[in-house]
């Protein structure tokens, strides 16, 4: 190996290290609680080191959320093995659902949060890539279900963004805690029974 490409690893780790690290931090003590000091302390290297990898925090949270959608996308990928599209979507809401539950920190970050949103804006890298991918995977199992004859009348952009919104809404509820006091019967349960009224009502359509 190269000295250049040993430099190259080493960079590598470190900027992993520094990603980890914060990851840690935001689920242990929330986003607000963490600092590029505390960062530093966490992974036993200094402020100045913190800030060779990335300009401010935001940048930090950006990248963080782009691990989550990554590893979010990879989910949705696997799920294009199932050959029946309306099958498909119905078990993409499942999958979303349990990511959220299973993430939630790493949710509201990729979802809620102004932060990746502000870097992106500040920065020069354009779009929201992210959000353009997933929201792709979405629309194209919409459209090839339009194929099949479901959703007749319908437009398959709007339609996704309703289905997408919709289940986003049920799961920003749940994380942010807002199904505790409205008093459901069922209040341990209502997400998922709410996706599975959903499930009946597309299989309609």
């Amino acid at each position: 190996m190269s000295t250049a490409e040993r430099k190259a690893r080493e960079k590598e780790a470190l900027k992993s290290l520094i990603l980890k690290g914060a990851k840690k931090l935001f689920i242990e003590k929330g986003i607000d609680q963490t600092t590029i000091r505390n960062i530093a302390d966490e992974i036993d290297y200094s402020v100045g080191t913190v800030y060779v990898y990335f300009k401010d925090k935001n940048a930090i949270l950006h990248d963080l959320h782009s691990i989550g959608f990554h590893e979010l996308g990879g989910y949705f990928k696997g799920l294009f093995a199932i050959l029946d599209p309306m099958e498909r979507l119905k078990e993409m809401g499942r999958v979303y659902i349990k990511f959220a539950m299973e993430n939630q920190e790493m949710y509201d970050l990729m979802f809620n949060l102004k932060a990746p949103m502000e870097f992106l804006e500040s920065s020069e890298e354009g779009g929201w890539n992210e959000g353009v991918e997933t929201f792709g995977s979405v629309k194209t199992t919409v459209e090839q279900c339009m194929e099949k004859g479901h959703f007749k009348g319908h437009l398959a952009e709007p339609l996704s963004f309703m289905i997408w919104s919709m289940v986003h809404g049920m799961c920003s509820l749940e994380i942010r805690q807002r199904t505790k006091g409205v008093k459901f019967s069922k209040p341990e349960s209502i997400l998922f029974d709410g996706y599975k009224e959903y499930v009946k009502m597309i299989g309609k359509l």
